[in-house]
């Protein structure tokens, strides 16, 4: 269904969250049960009939998420990164090369680098920021998928998803965009082109700090890449997709389910809210003494403002300062007491990290390690003038 984005807060409400027709509940019950009865061997009462294959509270999120995003099939994992292996061992095989934005989750870097690469595919950084370099890398290297984040983590860069879109699939890559921290709220990749959207649901999409889950969208009558069939049997993505999870058993339990979907219907205020924190902040700490530069893409001097303010409703949640040196980095993560010193990001407490020694740890020694100068604020609900100024008080 083509919904206007203002339409969206309203699906975050009630897609998949129809009353419970039996007691008419207006929250769909939380369906723990492993199994389900059948009345005739081989014939499920209403589709389910073990939990790993499918479980009503799962469905209700993958219906939110598929209306949310747009998409042609969602599917949820047990975290951000159990969807990204199992959509990589979808979409590609040894011998393939994964094109990757050079500013991703170090967790997505060690998965490419250490555990894939060991597999036989090869992962290739590139500057998805400049479009220049992008092509040259996309036709020196034919990769199979481009993989990027926008915004990214933890710099805060734009990319241009409707014209690296175009570049990626001219030369033959299906592009992948991790939206967690933009969120459906903020920005629908697959609108702007994008094949497959990933998200840890843990982050934005929970948002209160109480469970881990993943998500995969794809975008509808989506083919496996060079004509290939997945290992179910089926050329289609979605449908390898549903195979391989259910064959690797990569499900969330109903409760983290449930929580996520429950997440989804304050995702839009939460991310409204936050985003309108987080500008606020940036625009206070531009010039202070203690900061060398603020990377939020909200800023008119931000490299990529202009492509934001085109493709997302909003700028995000997170603000980066590149401080003095690393010492005083480490000082200030230390020393603040509203902002707790932990890793993720998106919920209503606000979080402050070292990415350097934290998220970002698996990058130490590569070309692309985050400088340890760097701090990440994760901006929640509290005062904006409270958050100010436990921020000034950290780097005093």
């Amino acid at each position: 269904m083509n919904r206007p984005p203002a339409a969206r807060a309203t699906d975050a409400i009630h897609a998949g969250q129809a009353p419970d027709s039996l007691s008419g509940a207006i929250v769909p019950p939380l369906t723990l049960a492993s199994t389900f009865v059948m009345d005739t061997p081989g014939v499920p009462r209403s589709g389910y009939d073990y939990s790993r294959s499918g479980n009503p509270t799962r469905s209700a999120l993958e219906t939110a998420l598929v209306t949310l995003e747009a998409g042609g099939a969602a599917f949820a994992f047990p975290s951000g990164l159990s969807a990204e292996d199992t959509l990589l061992r979808v979409l590609t095989r040894p011998g393939d090369t994964v094109l990757f934005g050079r500013d991703v989750y170090g967790g997505t870097f060690r998965l490419l680098t250490a555990v894939l690469a060991g597999e036989g595919r090869t992962p290739v950084a590139t500057d998805v920021f400049d479009l220049a370099a992008l092509e040259r890398d996309l036709a020196r290297t034919r990769p199979v998928v481009l993989w990027l984040e926008t915004p990214s983590n933890p710099l805060l860069e734009i990319a241009d998803l409707d014209r690296i879109a175009s570049l990626a699939h001219a030369a033959g890559a299906l592009l992948v965009v991790d939206n967690t921290f933009a969120s459906p709220a903020l920005q629908q990749p697959l609108a702007l082109g994008a094949d497959v959207v990933v998200h840890s649901t843990t982050k934005l999409i929970g948002g209160h700090s109480d469970m881990v889950g993943g998500a995969l969208v794809t975008r509808p009558g989506l083919p496996l890449p060079r004509d290939r069939s997945g290992v179910g049997g089926s050329s289609d993505v979605a449908d390898s997709i549903a195979y391989l999870r259910n064959a690797t058993g990569a499900v969330p339990g109903p409760f983290d389910a449930w929580l996520a979907a429950r997440g989804l219907k304050t995702l839009h205020v939460r991310a409204e809210r936050a985003a309108a924190s987080a500008g606020r902040i940036a625009e206070h700490f531009r010039g202070h003494p203690a900061v060398r530069r603020v990377h939020y893409p909200g800023l008119p001097d931000h490299p990529g403002h202009d492509v934001a303010r085109r493709q997302m409703r909003g700028f995000g949640t997170v603000v980066s300062l590149t401080l003095r040196d690393a010492d005083a980095a480490r000082r200030a993560c230390e020393r603040t007491r509203l902002f707790a010193l932990a890793v993720s990001l998106g919920a209503v407490e606000s979080l402050v990290e070292h990415p350097a020694s934290m998220t970002h740890a698996a990058k130490e020694g590569s070309p692309d390690a985050i400088a340890p100068e760097l701090v990440r604020f994760s901006v929640g609900l509290e005062d904006v003038d409270d958050l100010v100024d436990d921020i000034e008080q950290a780097l005093a």
